[in-house]
């Protein structure tokens, strides 16, 4: 993730940066996914519908609906309800891919603040309602982690796929920064995992992104002050 030529100060990731990420589905958030395959449609239904109501309160036929494909075309590309949750959850990492090469704090020379503008960046995306800014496989495995063993793993792939991502700046900064016995690269990914699925429950419990934009501000300052930058948000 690293490159030559990097500006040596950190910034913040802005809002307008977050926002292009693409949406589920494709597009940008607040739009429709783009026209293309009924199963690439499917699958940015899927991630909309799961995010605003959960897995076990959506139907095969309200995804069909919401994709604008008929229940056939459904059953051309995918066996099952599970089928397509296996699938989306695939999709939802390909999703996640351009957090880490399209904002801006992604080409700076330091380490520390690639992994800060990472945060910042999440924070960002903290705003609008509540299905705009949560986890797909987040929400899904919540609810089919036992009774779907298929839903489960590709859930995990996906989460473990993020912090894969994640952890080669982390182990940068460890390597320049110095860190406390026992912490590593991946196991510090999934902490910040951990704190942006925790900061989505909370959200959902007030229906409002405040109180999730304080835990992933909690989540800065202690990045900061593990690597002795002081506590500062």
């Amino acid at each position: 993730m690293t490159t030559t030529n990097r500006p040596s100060s950190p910034s913040a990731a802005s809002p307008a940066a977050a926002a292009r990420v693409p949406s589920a589905g494709g597009g940008t958030r607040g739009e429709r996914a783009p026209r293309g395959s009924a199963r690439a449609k499917l699958i940015a239904a899927a991630h909309a519908a799961v995010r605003k109501q959960g897995y076990s309160a959506t139907t095969v036929d309200q995804i069909c609906a919401a994709a604008g494909v008929t229940k056939g075309a459904f059953f051309h590309h995918f066996a099952s309800k599970e089928d397509l949750a296996v699938a989306a959850a695939e999709g939802w990492t390909d999703r996640a891919r351009p957090m880490f090469e399209m904002p801006p704090h992604v080409k700076l020379e330091d380490p520390l603040g690639r992994l800060l503008g990472h945060i910042d960046f999440r924070l960002a995306m903290l705003d609008g309602p509540t299905e705009d800014y949560t986890c797909f496989v987040g929400t899904m495995v919540q609810e089919a982690y036992a009774t779907s063993d298929r839903i489960r793993a590709a859930c995990e792939a996906s989460i473990n796929a993020y912090c894969e991502a994640l952890a080669p700046d982390i182990q940068a900064t460890v390597d320049r920064y110095g860190a406390p016995e026992g912490v590593t690269a991946i196991g510090l990914a999934q902490h910040i995992q951990s704190v942006l699925q925790g900061s989505f429950v909370l959200a959902k419990t007030t229906n409002d992104p405040a109180i999730a934009r304080e835990s992933v501000t909690h989540l800065k300052r202690y990045v900061r002050m593990l690597f002795g930058r002081g506590g500062a948000a």
